[in-house]
């Protein structure tokens, strides 16, 4: 019996992009919704068939395990959760929410009890027991973001590693040779939290490898002032600043940077990348290379609608491409810049 993957193949497009065409919740063009809908008609593909038939040993349910640490980010957390349960709709199962901090234990409960069809996995980190249970539950699993070791999992995720690059890269482009991080605070990265690990190893090895200066600095409080401070003391001459930081962060650097006498982008150009804030809301609008809710959460629940419908999983890591926003934040070094 056909799978939602069987019909993505088929149709050459990705998994969210056919919940997307056959469930009408989200712009598609009209070449590509016919060319789904014809890849669907010609493998006899219907959304949840399998599950109607199994429907007498199914919950139609998606658990979702997203535990609250003291530093999980409420707004993106919360999106994140709707975006699930959203795509879990347009596959006609409803959501089950997991918060407690003891993780593992909400995961092997919903699997032994049948609670759930099938496990959406959030706020990952680097070295997550989740992970190694998922290997040995029997009960289909889908993570949204990537663990150390993936090994016989589904992962799916926005490649933080390239959106690094990518700040950096048009940084250079503009003429920037001297480039600082705001990273997250040190706590949130010793905790193992898998995505700002990733941007900053994806930060760092492009920067050392394409010669240019660089520091980074970690925030201590909900403020960027301290950290500006910091990569202005320990980067002389810089340039530009890249942001992975939490909302509460960014939303603050135009400020702290004005408490210097800086302004963005005339003496400062400023990127604000892998997060969730709509920066084009600042008072001093940030060019963004944003995390996209709704790409990785409906490619998930696509992959694990795919497992449950076809009862079996098959292990493999997704990572979403990231793009480009411009809002007039980054322009070419001011002449008078120390080199």
């Amino acid at each position: 019996m056909a799978t939602i993957d069987d019909v993505a193949q088929a149709a050459g497009v990705s998994i969210s992009t056919v919940s997307y065409a056959l469930s009408g919740k989200r712009a598609i063009s009209a070449t590509t919704r016919e060319r789904v809908i014809a890849a669907a008609r010609e493998l006899g593909y219907e959304p949840n068939a399998s599950a109607r038939t199994l429907a007498g040993n199914r919950s139609h349910i998606l658990a979702v395990t997203a535990p609250l640490h003291v530093d999980t980010e409420q707004a993106a957390h919360m999106t994140f959760a709707l975006e699930v349960t959203k795509a879990a709709r347009s596959h006609g199962y409803d959501t089950l929410l997991l918060v407690d901090d003891d993780a593992v234990v909400g995961m092997r409960r919903t699997a032994a009890t049948q609670l759930s069809d099938g496990l959406i996995v959030l706020d990952v980190d680097t070295h997550d027991e989740r992970a190694e249970l998922a290997r040995t539950l029997g009960h289909p699993v889908v993570f949204i973001g990537i663990p150390d070791n993936t090994e016989g999992l589904v992962c799916v995720d926005l490649d933080f590693e390239a959106a690094a690059r990518m700040a950096i890269d048009r940084l250079v482009a503009q003429g920037h040779s001297s480039i600082g991080l705001i990273s997250h605070e040190v706590s949130t990265l010793e905790r193992g939290s898998n995505f700002p690990l990733r941007f900053l190893q994806g930060f760092v090895e492009h920067a050392q490898r394409i010669g240019i200066r660089y520091a980074v600095a970690h925030p201590t409080t909900h403020r960027a002032h301290e950290p500006v401070a910091q990569l202005l003391h320990e980067l002389p001459g810089i340039t530009a600043i890249v942001i992975n930081s939490p909302a509460s962060v960014t939303a603050t650097v135009a400020n702290a940077l004005a408490q210097h006498d800086l302004s963005i982008p005339g003496d400062i150009s400023v990127i604000a990348a892998g997060g969730t804030l709509n920066t084009s809301r600042l008072p001093v609008p940030l060019d963004t290379i944003p995390i996209d809710p709704q790409a990785s959460c409906w490619t998930a629940v696509g992959l694990l609608v795919g497992a449950i419908e076809a009862g079996t999983v098959t292990p493999r890591t997704i990572l979403i491409e990231p793009e480009y926003t411009q809002h007039g934040s980054v322009s070419t070094p001011p002449t008078d810049s120390a080199v």
